[in-house]
């Protein structure tokens, strides 16, 4: 009886640990979707060139026009309404946070050394760029653990330049 019984804890706590790693690696998948998607926001602001500004020969982000992006950007990837609340499909539950938000400008000598102490990142832009960090959670499936929180740090800089004609 006394083997049964043990049987019956062991398959029980190989079980809970199995599950535990089947989490953990979900955890991960999340994270990875998270910076791809904090990546590609950041891309897509980035290129959000301000016509006015490039009309004059000068290589500049517009700052409206990128933030838009970047919403919708970040939204679509990570299944997020407008206010970055997560949809029903998503396979997250809480909302997602935009920590950081910053735009580079022309105005700055380039290479540009940014850092951010109360995140802890740095980064070197050598063309005008934006900088997002964003605070994504993972929902646990044991509620007896805590969530996992992450400060999701991205980085890019402007594809465009202007090409003159050398005769």
């Amino acid at each position: 009886m006394y083997k049964l019984l043990l049987i019956v804890m062991m398959m029980a706590i190989w079980m809970a640990v199995h599950l535990i790693g089947i989490e953990e690696e979900l955890a991960m998948k999340t994270l990875s979707q998270g910076k791809r998607a904090v990546n590609r926001a950041a891309h897509a602001a980035a290129q959000q060139l301000d016509k006015a500004a490039l009309g004059d020969g000068v290589l500049r982000i517009d700052g409206a026009a990128a933030a838009e992006a970047a919403t919708m950007y970040l939204g679509g990837n990570l299944l997020l309404d407008a206010t970055g609340a997560p949809l029903p499909s998503s396979y997250l539950r809480e909302p997602v946070e935009v920590l950081v938000f910053d735009i580079v400008n022309s105005e700055q000598s380039f290479p540009f050394y940014y850092r951010n102490e109360e995140h802890d990142f740095e980064a070197v832009l050598r063309k005008p760029g934006v900088v997002m960090i964003v605070k994504v959670v993972y929902p646990r499936a044991f509620r007896v653990l805590d969530p996992i929180e992450w400060e999701i740090r991205g980085a890019a800089e402007l594809v465009a330049s202007i090409q003159q004609d050398v005769w």
